[in-house]
């Protein structure tokens, strides 16, 4: 008990540390208008482009091939069930009454015959998913998204969107298992979403000529959609770049992660250096 709260405790402040100690970085000549954070952001989203490279991509290449299709589905519908708490959550935080009907019902009904979430029995039986985090409840009322945050390990993000990731540790159940338990889940949950990403990261990896600014536009992008807005998405600097590649891809290509898992906000759960959720 005394090992897992420790490696609880030091995963909220090290989120926190860093959402903090960002902030303090906000201002100075030279910031791109809508990322003033650009220099410290590609900085950190280069350091995740090694890791993924050298780490999460070579790991979910190895269990894509080591693990036969109907294994890897069934792990994903168990972290994709999981998921639904959060999403349950969200939507009755947002007063979504129907969509948080239909979340919990999603997961009682896939807790209960599919194997504790291993087959998504829900959707074929015409229950749909919601995809919600608590950063789009913060949007939902009202607060702005700040500037984008690159986090380590976890990729694309900005100042409200940032708090989801400590809403969700909590929605988790997961999180409150032992940690010789609960950390080998955290793995395979990233390993199997990163692995569902390789043909989507592929893609990007030709078309984009700038990754960094596509991924920071296609995120800006995709959670303005997710807050059904009809409000512009942020503008930044120079987006030539990041529409040129975008127009390569659709939009919804570029939200091809498992969204819902139980990692954290949809995409919400994602490798470092991945398409916007």
């Amino acid at each position: 008990m005394e090992m897992e709260s420790a490696v609880r405790n030091l995963t909220i402040s090290a989120a926190l540390s860093a959402v903090i100690g960002l902030g303090g970085c906000a201002t100075g000549p030279g910031r791109t208008p809508g990322d003033p954070l650009e220099p410290m952001n590609r900085a950190i989203f280069s350091f995740n482009e090694g890791l993924d490279k050298y780490v999460a991509r070579p790991a979910a290449v190895g269990y894509t091939k080591v693990t036969p299709s109907p294994v890897r589905a069934a792990v994903s519908n168990f972290f994709s069930n999981i998921g639904d708490i959060g999403n349950f959550a969200n939507d009755l935080l947002q007063l979504k009454i129907t969509d948080a009907t239909e979340d919990l019902v999603r997961f009682a009904f896939n807790s209960a015959f599919g194997i504790g979430g291993l087959i998504d029995w829900a959707s074929p039986a015409g229950l749909p998913k919601h995809h919600q985090d608590f950063g789009l409840t913060l949007g939902h009322y009202g607060v702005p998204a700040g500037p984008y945050l690159v986090l380590p390990l976890l990729g694309p993000s900005s100042f409200r969107d940032a708090t989801s990731w400590a809403f969700a540790y909590f929605l988790t159940p997961t999180s409150y298992l032992s940690a010789e338990v609960s950390v080998p889940l955290f793995g395979l949950d990233f390993v199997s979403t990163r692995a569902d990403l390789l043909g989507a990261t592929d893609i990007l990896s030709q078309v984009a000529l700038d990754k960094y600014t596509f991924v920071r536009n296609a995120y800006a992008q995709r959670r303005q959609y997710m807050l059904g807005s009809d409000a512009a998405p942020p503008k930044y600097g120079d987006e030539s770049q990041g529409e040129a590649a975008a127009s390569g891809i659709s939009g919804p290509s570029t939200s091809s992660i498992r969204e819902g898992s139980s990692l954290g906000p949809s995409a919400s759960a994602q490798p470092a250096s991945a398409l916007a959720q």
